[in-house]
């Protein structure tokens, strides 16, 4: 995947009918100048918004790659990675705000960290407060059973999503998650088996078998205006949530492991039903 020629940074943002949105994460990027070379490129999923359009008329320097299908964001992102130029390629989601300083700050981490195969930053949601589960450890079997009983518990979140040095990591948020060409290279394109959920996750795992390292950056700061949508509030994405677990424990992980995990989930939906269902009696009084 080595290329002749590379320019220092490729952004890479996958939209799927955020025109508005879209036209707002573009502007944030130009109207905050890279000193270096940069190409930006958009992946359309099939968008019927006149999102293409508007990339057109508004940014004709932009590279446009327009699908007949939303092809999710995996199989998006990697064609946005086989066409990009960059040594370094951010991957964007459409509803984010790059801030005053965010690209040069990531890039220069890169320079001055070469075992670094993957970094993101600190989210920030659209009333300043930082958004959780920018990064991570892999979902193992001890981790969840950490996780559902903090959850049940409402206890405090496992990790901290703020501070001032960058923290080395297991993964971070495929929201804005700046990649190492040559990690990428190694460790293969994101995995396009999965539609959502966990490809960030997957990808990071694989990149830290190969030897590198990923880091979360929470000095560097870019908004994140969807960054509130959890898969608990629609039924549909928790159940691609869960789905795209049982494959992350297919790909990685033991029988064992997969039988427990299939077990686990179905005690916790079975406590969340429980839970939900004591709220409507509450409510109902």
């Amino acid at each position: 995947m080595l290329k002749a020629n590379l320019m220092k940074l490729s952004i890479i943002i996958v939209n799927f009918n955020t025109k508005e949105l879209l036209a707002n994460c573009l502007n944030s990027i130009f109207v905050h100048p890279y000193n270096e070379e940069l190409e930006v490129l958009v992946v359309d999923n099939a968008s019927s918004d006149g999102s293409s359009e508007m990339i057109r008329k508004t940014y004709p320097q932009i590279k446009l790659i327009s699908n007949r299908e939303n092809l999710g964001f995996s199989r998006a992102n990697n064609q946005g990675i086989r066409e990009s130029k960059g040594t370094y390629m951010l991957l964007l989601n459409s509803d984010t705000e790059i801030l005053e300083g965010a690209l040069k700050a990531m890039c220069e981490f890169m320079d001055d960290n070469p075992q670094a195969g993957a970094i993101s930053c600190q989210l920030l949601l659209p009333d300043g407060t930082p958004q959780p589960f920018t990064y991570g450890q892999d979902p193992t079997l001890s981790y969840l059973i950490r996780r559902i009983i903090r959850m049940l518990s409402k206890q405090k979140y496992m990790h901290s999503w703020v501070g001032e040095r960058p923290l080395e990591t297991e993964w971070v948020t495929g929201a804005c998650m700046m990649v190492r060409r040559e990690a990428v290279d190694s460790a293969g394109y994101l995995d396009e088996n999965i539609f959502m959920y966990f490809e960030d996750n997957e990808w990071c795992h694989r990149m830290r078998k190969q030897g590198w390292k990923i880091y979360f950056l929470p000095q560097v700061r870019v908004v994140h205006l969807g960054g509130r949508s959890l898969a608990a509030d629609d039924p549909g994405r928790k159940a691609e949530y869960y789905k795209s677990l049982l494959y992350f424990y297919q790909k990685h992980y033991s029988l064992p492991a997969q039988i427990f995990l299939r077990g686990l989930l179905r005690f916790y939906r079975l406590v969340l039903a429980r839970q939900t269902s004591e709220r409507m009696k509450e409510a109902g009084n």
